[in-house]
């Protein structure tokens, strides 16, 4: 924690030319998660609080998104975090990835299992239901 909060108040890159697909994947996920975020906390504030709330709820919202997209910035170049990011990104580009026609064939094979299985679980409630329906009205 410590190391982190260190990174939080420094300016610096690390390895600034590796892994920057990941890095940069990974910045914006959290940087959209951080404006959702906001974005709630500003509505609720508007629709729940009174009416100082409903004029700090802007600037109150976009204070905490501009530190959270800062916090999210500094977390990617911890270097703990970068060297995790850094590596997975070089894993990635070793994958084999499927072409188009192999791709397409899997998907179809998965969504027809699905609905396969999909129809079959409705079966087996049809049966189970009208099973208990006999056996409920046999019985009452």
């Amino acid at each position: 924690m410590t190391a982190y909060l260190h990174q939080l108040f420094s300016f610096g890159f690390y390895k600034r030319t590796q892994g920057k697909v990941a890095r940069q994947t990974t910045f914006y996920a959290i940087a959209v998660a951080v404006a959702i975020g906001a974005y709630s906390l500003m509505n609720w504030m508007q629709a729940n609080g009174s009416d100082n709330a409903e004029k700090l709820a802007v600037p109150v919202s976009v204070t905490l998104f501009a530190l959270g997209v800062w916090a999210a910035f500094r977390l990617i170049q911890l270097p703990s975090f970068a060297d995790f990011l850094i590596s997975v990104e070089a894993e990635m580009n070793k994958v084999t990835w499927p072409k188009r026609g192999e791709l397409w064939r899997a998907s179809v094979v998965v969504i027809l299992t699905i609905f396969v299985l999909a129809a079959l679980l409705y079966l087996y409630d049809l049966v189970w239901r009208n099973l208990l329906d006999l056996l409920l009205s046999i019985g009452g």
